[in-house]
């Protein structure tokens, strides 16, 4: 009886102390990345407000790339990969350098005072990855335990950012490897997330929600309908994830040189949105999002929206493409609803889900950004919706450092990256 008291107790002290370590350390995580992305976001809406307020500081784009890529240049990062090198760092223990911090900072704030159609979340996931990493490295962390906190610092930016605790704290363990998460970073990037939280919602920064007054009662003819509309989604993830990657490899073959291809990127920026008349599609473009549940969005919004965030991000602007899905999910769904007269708001919310996780293979993140973005009451849509768009946007993404592990069709091991 005794020793199996003390072959209990052994591993409980242990587990004790591993959740004290991990406690301290994603408390840690939360405080200083929290903090950062606060900053991040008063520093955001004040660069969106700025340029509604002097939309002429779109003429100045170009001269802003060739600042950001000399900013890259000067400190020797020029091969940057953004977010990608985040994942990879998880997956083969490369280091994230510190100094990716205050690049990505800076200049996707000026990405987006100066009019470059690009997200921020994406931004935030670097940001949080290259603080976690260095944390890590400053307390002598193994490579294991480098690589949860990494995912710390990513949930901490993601929910300070964006008001999602729930996913931001999933999201981080579910980008980088579809079909199986790390659960021993799960305690640490739910404390992680929801400090970071906290910090923004003390400092007034609101959590994004949005309304769906009213939608139709789940039956089988609606969710027909739902099933249609995720099928189109995937889709539309698969072509958004192909226009990224091919603007990427195009640019970089005609214009090799960095300045030069930053600078015609963002002409050309300025001449789409002259011949667009207005600057719907530049920036983040949250406010769109917010049309579609007022009923007032173009049915071609998505479309250019696709080809301006390829342009900005293949030229070499920094920011995230996660906002830009979200966007494009939005009004694609909104122009699906109105053009068959099924609930525009549920459509909207629906698409919103349905691409977020056609381009970041994420279902478990995208079910909770959801919920968190629009409430429980619409939930048998977002199951369903979510569930088909992750089967049949294939293995494309948004991250070529993302892996599939286990195949979307069957229970098999493929470990192959998404394309």
């Amino acid at each position: 009886m005794r020793e199996k008291f003390i072959c209990y107790v052994k591993p409980l002290g242990s587990q004790l102390f591993i959740f004290l370590k991990w406690l301290l350390f994603s408390v840690l995580s939360g405080i200083i990345v929290g903090g950062i992305g606060t900053l991040f976001h008063f520093c955001m809406t004040y660069a969106t407000d700025t340029r509604g307020n002097y939309p002429w500081l779109i003429f100045f784009l170009p001269v802003a790339g060739i600042f950001i890529v000399g900013a890259y240049h000067l400190m020797r990062d020029e091969r940057d990969t953004g977010t990608n090198l985040v994942l990879s760092a998880i997956h083969s223990g490369e280091s994230i350098p510190l100094k990716m911090a205050p690049l990505i900072f800076i200049s996707t704030v000026l990405t987006h005072l100066f009019g470059g159609s690009a997200g921020r979340e994406g931004a935030a996931l670097q940001l949080g990855g290259s603080i976690g990493n260095s944390l890590g490295r400053v307390f002598r962390f193994d490579e294991k335990d480098q690589h949860i906190m990494i995912m710390c610092g990513m949930s901490a930016a993601f929910s300070a950012l964006f008001g999602t605790p729930m996913a931001a704290a999933i999201f981080s363990m579910e980008v980088v490897s579809v079909g199986i998460m790390h659960y021993s970073a799960l305690v640490p990037c739910v404390i992680s997330s929801l400090i970071a939280h906290g910090i923004a919602l003390h400092f007034g920064i609101m959590p994004e929600q949005f309304t769906i007054a009213q939608f139709p009662a789940f039956s089988i003819k609606n969710a027909i309908i739902v099933a249609f509309l995720a099928i189109l989604c995937a889709v539309v993830s698969a072509f958004f994830c192909i226009a990224l990657h091919t603007s990427e490899k195009l640019q970089k073959c005609f214009f090799p040189n960095a300045y030069l291809r930053i600078f015609i990127g963002g002409i050309l920026i300025i001449l789409f949105t002259l011949l667009v008349g207005n600057q719907d599609y530049n920036g983040a473009g949250m406010f769109v999002i917010e049309r579609c549940f007022d009923g007032t969005c173009v049915p071609y919004a998505f479309l250019l929206k696709i080809l301006f965030t390829a342009i900005t991000l293949g030229a070499g602007y920094k920011g995230g493409e996660i906002v830009p899905s979200f966007f494009i999910g939005a009004t694609f769904g909104f122009t699906f609803g109105n053009i068959l007269g099924f609930s525009p708001e549920l459509c909207t919310a629906v698409a919103m889900g349905a691409v977020f996780c056609g381009v970041t293979n994420c279902p478990i993140s995208s079910l909770l950004i959801c919920f968190e973005l629009f409430g429980f009451d619409a939930m048998p849509y977002f199951l369903l919706s979510i569930a088909l768009s992750y089967m049949l946007s294939g293995y494309y993404g948004l991250y070529h450092s993302q892996k599939i592990v286990y195949s979307k069709y069957k229970t098999e091991f493929i470990n192959r990256k998404t394309h």
